[in-house]
């Protein structure tokens, strides 16, 4: 009899659940990220958009769309249908950064997507060359109070420019920003010894080390990377002093709530996944298993917190 009753509550249910999601998905799903082919964050936007095709049984299509930190695709999905067919790849540039160094941005981070989920984390890195005579991250410090003047220090993009000036003030020290548009540039100046020091993405600049054209001081997650133990974090020098580049997935605002649940249910599945767990230690990333409540307040906690290292800092939006 519990069996009967069980069968004919789902009988009930499967219509009525289809009925508040209208059958979705029914066609292929765009998934827009703001790099090119090859990045990190394309890399993952990859392998979540095949579970996701598999789980939800629909093709699941990357779109790359870079330009402007980003501004350029989350403009392209705020002008998309909200009907849960255009994905996005939200990193920390497009979703906390450029809200507070862009002037005039053509979308609001906030206003105008919901989270779905978090996705991958990665580690930002402060990096000197090889031949510096700077060997650890005490040695910066001093280095950077006994110097006539500021060492030159370099960024691949504004979000690690933030990072900079926080440790900056954190450490009581100042540093001369270079900025760069893009890792390789920076990254290879970090190499000729064109810089003092530079602040960047350890997946940008993992060979390097490795193949010993530059040294790693420190990470900034809360720990050591486990592809580098005897690499200290900065937090272990100056405690609190955790940030890290991330990815997560959002959709626009106005997308149906049941569309918006059923991605993140399916997305929570992923993630817990063995294939997910091993995807991140294969590329040497971690996962963000945030939920949409979660990522939002991670979201405008990293807004605020960069809000607070620009107007301390005196940078304003351009």
């Amino acid at each position: 009899m519990k069996i009967f009753w069980a069968l004919l509550f789902s009988l009930f249910l499967s219509p009525w659940a289809a009925a508040q999601d209208g059958g979705y998905p029914n066609r292929p799903i765009r998934f827009i990220v703001p790099f090119t082919p090859g990045a990190g964050a394309d890399i993952a936007a990859r392998f979540f958009g095949k579970q996701l095709a598999s789980e939800l049984g629909q093709s699941v299509v990357v779109d790359n769309r870079p330009g402007a930190f980003g501004a350029v695709s989350a403009a392209a999905v705020k002008n998309a249908d909200a009907d849960g067919y255009t994905l996005f790849l939200g990193s920390n540039s497009p979703m906390t950064v450029n809200p507070v160094v862009v002037k005039n941005l053509s979308y609001d981070p906030v206003r105008d997507f919901k989270p779905v989920s978090g996705l991958t984390r990665n580690t930002n890195v402060i990096i000197v060359p090889e031949n510096s005579k700077l060997k650890t991250l005490a040695d910066l410090v001093a280095a950077a109070k006994a110097a006539p003047h500021p060492l030159n220090a370099g960024t691949p993009a504004s979000g690690y420019h933030l990072v900079m000036e926080w440790f900056a003030s954190t450490a009581g020290v100042k540093f001369n920003h270079i900025p760069y548009k893009g890792g390789a540039l920076c990254y290879g100046d970090v190499v000729g010894g064109q810089l003092d020091l530079a602040v960047g993405e350890l997946a940008g600049t993992a060979q390097y080390i490795r193949n010993g054209r530059m040294r790693l001081l420190a990470v900034t997650n809360e720990k050591r990377h486990r592809d580098f133990p005897d690499v200290p974090a900065v937090n272990e020098s100056f405690p609190g002093f955790v940030t890290f580049p991330w990815n997560a997935l959002f959709v626009r605002t106005g997308t149906p709530e049941p569309i918006t649940r059923k991605l993140a249910h399916t997305m929570q599945k992923i993630l817990a996944s063995d294939a997910a767990k091993e995807f991140v230690g294969r590329v040497g990333t971690e996962l963000l298993p945030l939920a949409p409540e979660a990522m939002r307040k991670f979201q405008l906690d990293e807004i605020a917190r960069f809000q607070r290292i620009a107007d301390a800092a005196g940078i304003k939006p351009q």
